[in-house]
């Protein structure tokens, strides 16, 4: 009898599809891989999305996202809470985006030509789904990188403010000012047309 290579496999890693964080994290530190990559599948799709609206940039965001899933599998044993683990791996992935958007920011600063300043405000119907989005993303990308990381952990992860807090390490009073402010800066940058200044 001819056994199917891709049905033992898909039977080995199956039972792993249901299990919480927390046991993934405890059968990846028995020594199974495995539980890992399940925990990665879990996890990239959101975070890329994280990492590239912190980022701005596919490619970095693409090495941030390794990078933050490549410590956080060296330094597992030191998760306090594996129930807890996209917390904590969110975490991990905000300081690389951090230390990345830094370096980016010394490197190249990036502003937005008076063409496509015009051309958005040229629009006639901003809900247009592409162009509408592509008017979110320019404010997002504006916005300073403390405020941009609260507003997405707010507004796009849905996190808790106490939550936010564990993961940046800033205080819950911090996080609301940040998130208030990038809201404010967004809805100007996006009613007016314009980047208006942080305040």
């Amino acid at each position: 009898m001819q056994v199917d290579s891709d049905a033992v496999r898909d039977a080995r890693v199956s039972p792993f599809v249901e299990l919480s964080d927390g046991a993934l994290v405890d059968i990846v530190l028995k020594g199974d891989s495995e539980a890992y990559a399940r925990l990665v599948a879990r996890y990239r799709d959101r975070y890329a999305r994280f990492a590239l609206h912190m980022l701005g940039n596919r490619e970095d965001a693409e090495e941030a996202l390794q990078d933050a899933f490549v410590r956080a599998y060296r330094s597992l044993h030191r998760c306090g809470d594996p129930a807890r683990f996209g917390s904590w791996l969110l975490a991990i992935l905000a300081n690389r985006c951090r230390t990345a958007g830094g370096r980016n920011t010394r490197r190249e600063r990036r502003f937005v030509s008076a063409e496509d300043r015009h051309y958005a405000i040229a629009l006639d119907h901003p809900a247009d789904a592409s162009a509408w989005r592509e008017e979110i993303t320019r404010a997002l990308s504006r916005l300073d990188a403390d405020q941009r990381e609260a507003f997405l952990m707010k507004h796009v992860d849905e996190m808790e403010y106490e939550q936010m807090a564990v993961v940046t390490g800033a205080g819950v009073s911090a996080l609301k000012m940040r998130v208030k402010r990038a809201r404010e800066r967004m809805r100007r940058m996006l009613t007016e047309g314009e980047d208006a200044p942080a305040r």
